[in-house]
């Protein structure tokens, strides 16, 4: 099955009764399982959990820590991003190259890199002391 539609299906699961804003995420690792996560929200927290945060909490409980995809949906006017958490997420287990897949339910898509969501982002590298 296509990335975007394992997103699009988990989807339909987010708990979403504060902003009835449902959204979806897939991520397939490198080794080419797939995880999902949809958004969740609660009383004390109603702007909830991010759906890519869930997803890659599911990779790590797996023990798998690279990204090789990331797609993501929501029912809204134009494809929505990540949170700047998540994409701070998505570069902590992703290479600037890998390929991100903004969808709405619609069907418009934006095509771009964990690189294009994030310019700059804070890694290993910046830690180095030598």
């Amino acid at each position: 099955m296509p990335l975007i539609d394992e997103a699009r299906q988990v989807r339909e699961n987010a708990h979403a009764p504060y902003s009835n804003f449902k959204v979806g995420a897939a991520i397939r690792s490198a080794s080419g399982a797939v995880y999902r996560g949809c958004n969740v929200e609660n009383v004390a927290y109603p702007e909830g959990t991010c759906a890519e945060a869930g997803a890659i909490a599911a990779m790590v409980a797996a023990g798998e820590t690279e990204i090789a995809e990331v797609a993501v949906i929501a029912a809204s006017p134009a494809p929505v991003p990540p949170c700047g958490g998540c994409r701070q997420k998505l570069a902590e287990f992703a290479r600037g190259d890998v390929p991100v897949t903004l969808a709405t339910t619609d069907g418009a898509t934006l095509r771009m890199t964990v690189a294009e969501l994030l310019p700059g982002a804070f890694g290993k590298g910046h830690m180095d002391t030598a």
